[in-house]
């Protein structure tokens, strides 16, 4: 049994380190802090209604064998450019944010700024240089293995902050309780951009099929639908339980106060590893300071290699090499280091063009995630529906119903936005 658990270990795995990253260290947290816990239901509804799409992602591969992206083709050849489409329409925006959040933590740590006298923007260039440099070489699995490692320090440093906070509850006596519903443009800009990326953006869910496909090539071993999905809710369900956590904290530790989160990398970094050490203890802070960046570093070369992954398969669909060369196939070298290289070129280009802040970058980047958000959900639940999965695999009647309901809050949400 242990044998076929590490078989099956992965792709859930890899969803939650790329999950855990932006949307909770930085949105969850500024929720918390800005709006105390009126917002916690933004975060609740975003993760029970996105569910369904993340789900289809390692729901198609895991029956049909091939990725939801090949589902896409299926479709129509219209459906597989209007992914490339929005695929482009993010990616640059996506990966500048998680590097700028990822230096802010680095610089944090290791102090770079000061002592060498570099820009934020310097830093991330570095970074998200090196990060390309480790995937062009192949290292990425080795690597991958220690962050889990240390971010799993992260998640059992959370749950003890977190409990820690409640017993003793609010620094502020003011702190907001009340159900905050977006009365204006700003509110509403703030609840898109918490929700963007809450757990992730839903254009994400190809890359649950892509990673299913690969675990199956790496271990020779075709877990049922069942031991897929079971792997998968894992990840998910701790993704959401740590994004609640971080809110609560952000609430309890900074709404009510005369603090505010800083725009600069390294000072925002500084302020929600001190979230841990004023609950914990200041003896804890090199500790979450490095588990922190480990996370941010595991979630910034997962985004790169998932989007290069998703596009490099694009390409293949496009050229019909992936016909040649079969699902399950690893990826072509060719192309996966033409998209990688562009994907880390147009990243740098925003960093340089847009700065460094972190909360413009990363509301400008969940913005557009969920702006685009309910075609891919759409094409997702289409996939689903109208493929051939067989009587055995038929969606549950709970889980089509929720898809509905996410239809409707994605459309809806996204509307209200515009509309503002």
């Amino acid at each position: 049994m242990n044998s076929r658990l590490l078989k099956i270990v992965g792709p859930g795995v890899l969803f939650a380190s790329t999950a855990i990253g932006v949307s909770h260290l930085v949105q969850s947290t500024r929720a918390g802090a800005v709006y105390g816990l009126g917002l916690l239901w933004a975060v609740v509804l975003a993760n029970l209604l996105k569910y369904p799409f993340f789900q289809f992602g390692s729901r198609y591969a895991s029956v049909t064998g091939v990725s939801i992206i090949d589902g896409y083709k299926g479709i129509g050849a219209w459906a597989l450019w209007l992914y490339i489409l929005i695929t482009l329409m993010s990616m640059f925006f996506v990966c500048a944010a998680v590097t700028a959040v990822t230096a802010g933590f680095f610089d944090n740590l290791f102090g770079i700024s000061a002592h060498l006298g570099l820009t934020v923007t310097q830093v991330s260039t570095g970074l998200l240089i090196s990060c390309a440099f480790i995937l062009f070489k192949g290292r990425y699995s080795a690597l991958d293995t220690m962050i889990k490692g240390i971010a799993s320090v992260l998640f059992i440093t959370t749950i003890i902050a977190f409990g820690l906070a409640v017993f003793h509850g609010p620094v502020s006596e003011t702190i907001h309780t009340r159900l905050v519903l977006p009365s204006g443009g700003v509110e509403m800009a703030f609840v898109i951009a918490l929700m963007g990326w809450m757990p992730t953006a839903v254009d994400l869910s190809a890359w649950n099929s892509l990673w299913t496909i690969e675990r199956i090539r790496q271990t020779a071993y075709k877990p049922s639908l069942k031991e897929t999905l079971m792997e998968f809710n894992i990840g998910y369900v701790v993704s959401a339980i740590l994004a609640i956590m971080f809110l609560v904290l952000g609430a309890f530790l900074f709404n009510g106060t005369d603090i505010r989160l800083s725009s600069s990398g390294p000072s925002f970094a500084n302020q929600v590893v001190s979230l841990f050490t004023q609950t914990i203890g200041s003896w804890s802070y090199a500790i979450v300071a490095a588990s922190s960046f480990a996370i941010m570093l595991g979630t910034c070369i997962a985004v790169l290699d998932g989007y290069a992954r998703a596009m490099e398969r694009c390409v293949l669909l496009l050229s019909h090499s992936a016909v040649d060369r079969g699902p399950q196939m690893s990826k072509d070298k060719g192309a996966y280091s033409w998209t990688l290289s562009i994907l880390a070129l147009g990243a740098l280009i925003i960093i340089w063009f847009l700065g460094s802040s972190i909360p413009h970058l990363v509301d400008v980047a969940t913005t557009i995630s969920f702006l685009i958000a309910p075609v891919i959900a759409g094409m997702n639940y289409y996939l689903v529906k109208s493929a051939d999965m067989g009587n055995d695999h038929r969606l549950p009647l709970w889980l089509e119903l929720l898809a509905i309901l996410g239809l409707v809050y994605l459309t809806l949400f996204s509307v209200l936005f515009l509309l503002y």
